[in-house]
């Protein structure tokens, strides 16, 4: 908290302590209560909130978060029927306060958070709690069976968990999750929920394309997008007005995009792009970094590559940016929104840091991926992508560029990814509403 700030506003809501206002509307209704750790489990939250509300006319909800981000992001895009607060710390005293006040009458945890004093005084409540989503790494699996005696009683009390994928399932069991509770759904995070069928021309949005290829949604407004429709994504600086998009015109510009980058995978690309330039002049390259408070030494290393680098923040009001060789995304929020602008997508955290980011929202945008060789926190995902030649992982900066220079010179190859991933994803289509079927119906499991 105090290293990315913003800790201070609203923080009695962690210690369980809330004002009047939050009072007065939580004592109206009994709410579900969900709980979303960042942005990243927070689309997910807000998705299944609003298939569940299909289901239940009156459904109101509590979504909690811990971090700022997630915060902004939530209070952003939940609707009235959603009252959004921050997670309270997971001591006894403090949850017991948060439960007087929240009053759930079911929890839905998102993916992963499963904390020990929540679990158990809602069990002491008898109230049902929900794992939705719970993706669980080979990595995980193993750090949890290594304390297994202290995490299977915590894990034994969930009356419901709804997994990605039949590998999460085994794992879950493994940890004593009995499984007659478990339930394959498929993933809410890759479903693209509500939005028809998705055409890789246009991305996920459906931005009307000028000409009649993948790379042609370049010219598209995406400012001009439903605010419902939008999926932000991005943990950096919040912003409250969005940015406009540069207007590139697709068939004279290329963009190639870092998105949730991690340290060092800035300085590889920035050298990658210094020598693609010479064969490709047209080429521009955005990074959208994970954490805004590297943004300085991101700037100051791509400065000494002698590249004129600006802020998305800096384009505002502005629509060219012939000026700039890189742009730095340092806004909230919008990086969906900013991936119909690239050309090719590097997935950040893959190839000098372990677990990946997912791939799945630059693909709904329309746009090929490339990710490293760690991407463990997607690795079902991304072998089925690679081994459907639906995504292309690489392994150093040599091999990453050579991928980038194949697919920055065929654009019949960049379309056959996109439609390559798009039919690995229609596999978790349906997903959201498995999973809220089953919430809806949760009190009964056993």
């Amino acid at each position: 908290m105090i290293r990315r700030g913003g800790y201070r506003e609203k923080f009695g809501q962690r210690l369980g302590i809330y004002d009047c206002d939050v009072r007065a509307r939580l004592s109206k209704q009994r709410s579900t209560w969900l709980h979303a750790v960042s942005v990243g489990e927070v689309n997910v939250a807000l998705k299944l909130a609003n298939a569940l509300r299909t289901l239940e006319a009156d459904l109101r909800c509590v979504l909690t978060t811990t971090t700022t981000t997630g915060f902004a992001l939530a209070r952003k895009n939940a609707p009235p029927w959603i009252e959004v607060m921050y997670t309270p710390l997971d001591y006894w005293p403090v949850m017991r306060r948060a439960f007087s006040v929240i009053r759930p009458a079911r929890i839905l945890l998102i993916e992963a958070e499963v904390w020990p004093n929540l679990v158990a005084i809602a069990r002491g409540y008898r109230i049902p709690t929900a794992l939705v989503n719970a993706r669980l790494s080979p990595r995980s699996e193993k750090r949890f069976r290594r304390v297994r005696f202290i995490v299977a009683p915590t894990f034994r009390l969930l009356d419901l968990v709804c997994v990605p994928e039949n590998e999460d399932a085994d794992r879950w069991a493994a940890l004593r999750v009995s499984r007659d509770r478990i339930r394959v759904t498929g993933s809410i995070k890759y479903d693209p929920v509500g939005l028809g069928r998705i055409n890789p021309a246009v991305g996920l949005f459906g931005v009307p394309p000028s000409g009649g290829s993948a790379d042609d949604s370049l010219a598209g407004s995406p400012g001009r997008l439903k605010p419902e429709l939008r999926t932000p994504s991005a943990e950096v600086q919040e912003s409250t007005d969005e940015v406009p998009l540069p207007r590139f015109d697709p068939k004279n510009h290329l963009v190639l995009f870092g998105g949730s980058t991690h340290h060092g995978e800035e300085e590889i690309l920035a050298t990658v792009f210094v020598r693609l330039r010479q064969q490709f002049s047209s080429l521009r390259l955005f990074i959208a970094p994970r954490h805004v408070e590297r943004m300085r030494e991101i700037r100051t290393r791509l400065d000494a590559l002698r590249l004129h680098v600006r802020l998305a923040s800096e384009l505002r009001g502005r629509q060219e940016i012939n000026d700039a060789d890189c742009v730095l995304l340092d806004t909230t929020g919008e990086l969906q929104r900013w991936y119909h602008i690239a050309t090719v997508v590097f997935m950040g955290k893959s190839l000098t840091a372990h677990g990946g980011q997912n791939p799945v929202e630059p693909i709904l945008a329309g746009k090929p991926v490339v990710f490293g060789p760690h991407m463990e926190n997607f690795g079902m995902l991304a072998r089925t992508l690679v081994s459907r030649k639906a995504a292309i992982q690489v392994h150093d900066a040599d091999s990453l560029e050579r991928a980038i220079v194949e697919l920055l010179q065929d654009t019949e190859a960049r379309q056959r990814l996109v439609q390559n991933a798009l039919e690995v994803l229609s596999t978790h289509k349906g997903a959201t509403e498995r999973a809220a079927a089953l919430v809806h119906k949760v009190h009964s499991i056993p």
